[in-house]
């Protein structure tokens, strides 16, 4: 070993703590960064040749930084649509990065619906996922376009009423629509048709006497096929029997339209409570007291066509849309991603990776599947840099460096002593 040696182990050394220096800084600078993963510096020794029988050291060199991928603390937000991983796996966005279109990788699920409905990630790239369509998973995954999902119409089927009857005034005339006096009550609920147009149903009630109702459906006849706008069409009778005690002993009817451009025939079943008939109490629904006629609540299936409004995400990746109609069911499955070594993943800023030879091709499936973790909606995955250690981290090399700088500088010494021999 020669004093020239010296002089460039100290360099070597000078060179590698700088670039550690760097590699924390780096670490400092993204303690705020969402998804982001620390990396550490990776120091290796260099020989220098043999003497005698020693091999003798040549210096230091930086390594490839190795990235620490243990869990960033998952911070709540209060937006459902950001995501945080809890567990192992990365999100996959699909777009261009740095001028290349291609799949990439990352922790960072800062996600929002664009303009036409997709699922994009905070740089605008499409982020991945199973689409569901009837329960149904689709086989391979895609960009998550749900700006063209529906909650299809549905056609009423059932319709339920809780009324107070008044047991006084007991009707004789015939029954006429056009003759409040024919009729002690009248109310209405809205029905859909199998397009999901609402209509309007008139219900009558009528006292025949003796604990026995009867009840009348009209809609305006404009709304049915080959009726009149303006005259109301009856599509329906239902008949509701009381004991003394003022249960509901029995009931009966239904409603059958022909709605304009729907299905026609729709029928709708008509329900009062739970009639002693049919083995209920006959106390919890209709009932027919001294008191005045009112209704107490309506219960109609059915809906019109729904546009989507807002997504929820489940802790197994399962996205639920939210529908204006009311209606909620899954749309979509966040694809979750491994690779055999994440040492391995290339970064490619933005908290973005990118899977090489090194790393194994991506293995992509749901949330909390084959060791995958969980998706916890509202949350958002911090930076796993802890400040304090970087610091500390920090003054090492810092020290190192002027260690190293140390030696240099006593190199340097040794050598004018060298070349102030001949003097």
């Amino acid at each position: 070993m020669t004093l020239g040696n010296s002089l460039w182990i100290g360099v070597s050394g000078l060179i590698a703590h700088g670039e550690a220096m760097s590699t924390v800084g780096d670490n400092i600078a993204n303690v705020s960064t969402i998804g982001f993963k620390r990396e550490r510096a990776s120091f290796n020794d260099v020989l220098g040749g043999e003497y005698g029988n020693q091999r003798a050291g040549g210096g230091v060199y930086l390594g490839a930084n190795q990235t620490m991928w243990q869990q960033g603390t998952l911070t709540q937000t209060g937006n459902g649509m950001d995501v945080g991983i809890s567990g192992n796996g990365m999100f996959v966005v699909s777009g261009q990065h740095l001028g290349r279109d291609q799949q990439y990788l990352t922790r960072d699920g800062r996600f929002s619906l664009d303009s036409s409905g997709t699922m994009v990630d905070q740089h605008g790239m499409h982020v991945q996922g199973y689409t569901v369509s009837n329960g149904v998973r689709a086989s391979g995954i895609s960009d998550l376009d749900l700006g063209n999902r529906q909650s299809p119409a549905m056609p009423t089927s059932k319709a339920s009423m809780t009324l107070n009857l008044s047991s006084d005034d007991v009707k004789t005339a015939p029954f006429d629509v056009n003759d409040p006096t024919t009729y002690n009550y009248q109310t209405s609920i809205t029905v859909h048709d199998s397009l999901g147009a609402e209509h309007q149903v008139q219900m009558y009630f009528r006292n025949n006497g003796a604990g026995q109702y009867e009840a009348h459906g009209f809609v305006d006849g404009g709304e049915l096929t080959g009726g009149t706008t303006g005259t109301p069409v009856e599509i329906g009778t239902a008949s509701l029997g009381f004991n003394t005690d003022d249960s509901l002993q029995s009931q009966s009817g239904s409603l059958t339209a022909d709605f304009k451009n729907a299905t026609p025939g729709q029928a709708i079943q008509l329900n009062f409570g739970d009639d002693i008939a049919s083995g209920g109490t006959g106390f919890k629904g209709s009932q027919y007291t001294a008191n005045a006629s009112a209704i107490q609540s309506v219960d109609v299936d059915g809906r019109a066509a729904g546009q989507l409004t807002d997504v929820h995400i489940n802790p197994n990746g399962s996205v639920e849309g939210v529908f204006n109609n009311g209606d909620t069911f899954e749309v979509a499955r966040l694809a979750i991603a491994q690779v055999q070594n994440d040492q391995g993943l290339r970064r490619d800023g933005d908290s973005l990776y990118v899977a090489t030879n090194e790393s194994g091709q991506a293995v992509i499936d749901e949330a909390g599947k084959g060791g995958r973790g969980a998706t916890m909606s509202g949350t958002l995955e911090q930076s796993n840099v802890d400040l304090s250690t970087e610091l500390v981290t920090l003054i090492a090399y810092q020290r190192a460096f002027q260690a190293n700088g140390k030696t240099v500088s006593t190199a340097d010494e040794m050598l004018q002593e060298v070349v102030n021999l001949k003097r």
